[in-house]
């Protein structure tokens, strides 16, 4: 029982056993293609931007122009919190991770000829060409992120109805 005589896991008090598996966090970064990307500004606050995202190679790899306020902050301070949700996708409940990683912003070819032909088919797979067109400018960087740790994971559907007090989920 917990203090206040609900049974364990029956409340909202106790998320602990709520978390994602390896498995299910892969299967969200296969079915996702946006996250939040937590950063420190130059005034100390943390800022955010919303980005489109593939994970490969144990990484998260991004893309923005060079001089956008994430771009500044990364060279800065490379260390980021990424935050996934399936929001918007087909999975059922509500899933999320968070990590924290260290960021690299990279410019070079060779980077750009690994990411925008794997990041276009992903997030334009019956245009991908016209899109790498799009991507490839003069001021465009890659954001490479190595995971460090995940800092949070949640996934309801692992609480009695979905985490808001309906019957339990078959």
């Amino acid at each position: 029982m917990s203090k206040g005589g609900v049974e364990a896991g029956k409340d909202l008090e106790d998320l602990s056993r709520l978390k994602l598996t390896a498995d299910e966090q892969a299967e969200l970064l296969d079915k996702q293609t946006e996250c939040s990307v937590i950063f420190c500004g130059k005034d100390g606050w943390p800022r955010g931007v919303i980005m489109s995202f593939l994970f490969a190679d144990d990484c998260f790899w991004l893309t923005a122009v060079d001089g956008r306020i994430q771009t500044v902050a990364i060279e800065n301070d490379p260390r980021v919190s990424i935050m996934v949700s399936g929001k918007g996708t087909d999975l059922v409940g509500r899933q999320m991770f968070s990590v924290r990683g260290k960021a690299s912003v990279l410019r070079d070819d060779a980077t750009k000829a690994y990411f925008f032909p794997r990041f276009a088919q992903r997030l334009a797979p019956s245009e991908p060409e016209s899109f790498i067109k799009l991507l490839d400018s003069e001021n465009r960087v890659i954001f490479k992120v190595e995971v460090v740790s995940v800092t949070a994971s949640h996934d309801s559907r692992k609480m009695p109805g979905d985490g808001r007090g309906g019957p339990p989920r078959k």
